[in-house]
Order: C-alpha cells, then structure tokens, then sequence
C-alpha cells in the first residue's frame, strides 16, 4: 500500500478508497491499514480535514518511513488494540489533550476545518514508544501531525514562564495542581461535551433541541 501511495498517487495526489481496495485487491481491512501508516510518519487527509475534497477523496500531503524496508516496519505496522483505544479516549472526555478541542468541533482559526481525534505517543520522539495505554494521549490530527514533525520543544522555558507568572494566584494553584497530577481535571459538563461530540451531526441537533427544551421547562 505505502509503495502504491509513493509510486501511483504521489505527494499531493488525490485517490479514493474504492481505488484504494482495487489496488490493492484481497487485503482485509484496508481502511485500518492505511491508517497505520500514520505512526510512521505517513499525512493522508480526508475531507474532515480539508473541507475541498470530495467525501470519498483522499489526499496524500507527506510520504514517511519507507516501511517496506525492514529497519522500518515495525513503525508502520505498531497496533493499538480497539479496547485500548476506546480506554484512551474515554480517559481523556473525547478532547485533544494538546489543544483541547473535541471532536468534529470547527478550529477557530481555520474556518471550514473540523478536528478530527486520533491516539498519539506522550513522548513522539522516543524509539520504539510502546502501544499501551499509559504511552498514548487523544490528539486531534493537527497537534499529532504538528508534535511528530517537530525537532525540538515547540516554545521556550521563557515564553512559557511568562504566561505562568502573569497568571492571577487562583490559577496559578490551579495549574500547579494539574502539573503535580500530570492531567487536566475535566468538569462533567466538559466529560458531556467531549461525549456529545463524539454523537452524528443529525443526533447531535436532536440533543441540543431536547436539552432547550429540558432548560425552558
């Protein structure tokens, strides 16, 4: 599959799912196999992230490991099981961990694109990061994309101290107590929210006209 990206699709080249399974005819669940390019490196985007592709387009922006050389393959093909990722999902209310936006919820600056949530590594940078639940955080797509690319701290001690000492006393106690604990506690309304987006667009008005009605009642 990752030759047939590299060799018939090409960086920023478009393609399909059906196109997808004819290429690469008699593998089971070639969906989920594409996707575990990603660990490796592979940027595959959808319509969910870029709003001017059709819904069954892809698009290719970044080739990565070449897995089929040996030295690379287990990036490729490193499995998270489906009971493990629904453990790390529900453990993190359904939100990015990085930038806490939830799922299909729209960036505020970039109109027309919805997160889209994914599982990265706590540590992206370490060899041979490990599959259990305690290694990976909810990101969404975007801040796992932006975390795997970068080559060293995204911002200095110094900015982000400044912004720490300008707190006022309250919040500054408050995020003392999320760094001791490592996790940003997150309120029920926050867990309910990170649920809600997780429903379909057409459920999602559902429970949004019932709560209305619940508050005028």
């Amino acid at each position: 599959m990752a030759l047939w990206l590299r060799d018939e699709i090409g960086v920023n080249g478009t393609f399909s799912k059906a196109a997808l399974r004819a290429a690469i005819s008699g593998a089971e669940q070639v969906d989920r196999r594409m996707r575990d390019l990603r660990p490796a490196g592979w940027v595959i985007r959808t319509n969910r992230d870029m709003p001017s592709l059709n819904p069954d387009q892809l698009y290719l922006e970044k080739v990565g490991l070449p897995i089929w050389e040996r030295e690379h393959r287990a990036a490729g093909l490193r499995q998270i099981s489906a009971k493990t990722r629904r453990y790390v999902y529900e453990r993190d209310g359904h939100m990015c961990r990085r930038c806490g936006i939830g799922a299909a919820e729209a960036y505020a600056d970039e109109p027309g694109a919805r997160a889209r949530l994914t599982l990265g590594h706590v540590n992206p940078h370490a060899s041979g990061s490990g599959a259990n639940a305690e290694d990976l955080i909810t990101e969404c797509a975007r801040c796992n994309e932006t975390v795997r690319d970068l080559t060293g701290v995204q911002m200095s001690r110094e900015q982000v101290w400044v912004r720490v000492a300008n707190l006022p006393l309250k919040d500054k106690r408050e995020l003392h107590a999320w760094m001791t604990r490592d996790v940003r506690p997150l309120s029920p309304a926050e867990k309910a929210w990170g649920m809600y987006r997780q429903l379909p667009a057409a459920v999602r008005d559902e429970v949004e006209r019932d709560l209305g009605v619940l508050l005028e009642s």
